[in-house]
């Protein structure tokens, strides 16, 4: 998540949403967030979208229409994901 938070810049360049999704409850993600200085959305998702989404770590790049146009387990390199948005313009 450190790495998303340094490069969020980057990101917004790019005009993307930078969002991490878990299942921990909302004091657990503001308390994360507050400890490593996150400045973009974290999400308590209820179960629904591990569901619809996948129960492992994954990353997605979706694009405005809801299109998933990037999915990789685990957490890619951002220069990677920045390449993959570049791709999309």
């Amino acid at each position: 998540m450190q790495a998303f938070q340094r490069d969020l810049p980057r990101f917004e360049k790019l005009n993307a949403q930078v969002l991490g999704i878990s299942t921990d409850d909302l004091q657990t993600h503001r308390e994360f967030s507050e400890k490593f200085a996150l400045s973009f959305p974290l999400i308590a998702d209820d179960g629904s979208i591990k569901e619809d989404y996948g129960k492992e770590r994954i990353t997605y790049i979706v694009d405005r229409s809801g299109i998933i146009r990037f999915i990789q387990k685990g957490v890619p390199d951002n220069e990677e994901l920045l390449k993959a948005l570049k791709k999309l313009k």
